[in-house]
């Protein structure tokens, strides 16, 4: 028996959770998305799926002593010291290395997620002075918060405003330093455990509901992979490594197409009307559709949005920003409704059958 320490459960080995696995490779491919929260109960691959995407992620090319992990090709994105060097003319030292998968734990303090400041270096040397936090680390990787909802009000408002400005900023006594935070926000729930509030919920891009399987074949088929992963890990993860290989070829393509992916202007005004039927105010809904019919379209190797596309983002980005009466049930998505909505403000049918193949996985272990 080989120990599992140094193999991940491989993501494409586990069984259906498509919704869940979809709403990650696309926040991967689009960080513009805004992250995506997965409520579910305990036992359902919700942190395996996280630790999985991690690995399939493409390394990255960092500023080797830089602690903020800068882009050495990209001055926009850097950090004020990188920024100084690349001025004087220095050539900044490169280090290739995998994205960062940072765990935020539930007791962290302010300090330690944004970072620390000694005021007196500050004002003579700005940024040195700033004692790296989890929002640095997490930079241009991963920030993994599993049971969001049970995290202080106060952090969680740092971890958003971070996302939303890819920016962290630090203030001490009217001094402000500030860093790059560009990272995918990804949070676990389960809601017995209690509720996200709504304004929370609302500021992150897309939210799953991930359920145990109730198809015997289903539940017998994790088992299966579970024992076999168990007693070989190596030869387990061989076996899916063509698979993982094949996604991780996906992803990065999509990466790279991304930016050549537009929308059609009408599909703009559909998007607008179909959160307005939905009774949603909030503008980060339609901008979270739109983000993410675009990772979608990028995905399946294409240029343009499609209706299709949009269909799918609005049924990962409006679920949780429904209103809804907390005293009485929690906000659902009629997905059926929804394309009948589509429909009648294009004048099109969608076809419900098609499916995207690339993160289906059926054979056996």
């Amino acid at each position: 028996m080989f120990s599992t320490d140094s193999y991940l459960y491989p993501f494409t080995a586990i069984v259906n959770q498509e919704a869940m696995r979809t709403a990650l490779v696309l926040n991967a491919i689009n960080p513009e998305i805004g992250g995506v929260l997965i409520r579910g109960t305990s036992g359902t691959a919700k942190s395996t799926a996280v630790r999985g995407l991690a690995a399939l992620l493409p390394a990255i090319d960092v500023v080797t002593d830089c602690p903020f992990h800068c882009d050495p090709a990209d001055p926009r994105t850097q950090c004020a010291t990188c920024q100084e060097r690349v001025a004087r003319g220095e050539k900044l030292p490169v280090i290739t290395r995998p994205r960062a998968l940072v765990n935020l734990p539930l007791n962290a303090t302010e300090d330690r997620v944004a970072g620390t400041l000694d005021l007196s270096r500050a004002l003579r040397e700005g940024i040195k002075a700033l004692e790296p936090g989890l929002l640095a680390e997490a930079n241009r990787g991963i920030l993994y918060i599993d049971e969001i909802n049970l995290l202080d009000d106060h952090i969680t408002d740092i971890l958003l405003d971070a996302a939303a400005l890819g920016v962290n900023v630090v203030e001490r006594e009217g001094i402000s330093v500030s860093h790059p935070a560009r990272f995918l926000l990804i949070g676990t729930m389960n809601p017995e455990e209690g509720e996200l509030r709504p304004q929370i919920a609302d500021r992150i891009g897309l939210q799953v509901e991930v359920t145990a399987l109730t198809d015997q074949a289903q539940r017998v088929e994790v088992m299966k992979r579970r024992e076999a992963f168990l007693s070989d890990p190596a030869g387990f993860t061989a076996r899916y490594a063509e698979e993982q290989e094949a996604l991780r070829r996906a992803i990065q393509n999509a990466i790279a197409l991304l930016p050549r992916v537009s929308v059609p202007e009408p599909l703009y005004g559909a998007i607008a009307q179909l959160t307005l039927k939905s009774n949603v105010p909030s503008h980060r809904a339609d901008i979270a559709i739109v983000n993410c019919a675009k990772a979608m379209a990028a995905l399946e190797g294409r240029t343009e949005v499609e209706p299709a596309d949009v269909l799918e983002a609005a049924t990962l980005a409006l679920g949780h920003r429904l209103p809804y009466d907390p005293f009485v049930t929690g906000p659902q998505l009629d997905a059926l409704t929804l394309r009948r909505q589509l429909e009648e403000i294009l004048e099109i049918q969608i076809d419900p059958k098609k499916k995207r193949t690339i993160l289906t996985t059926s054979r056996s272990s």
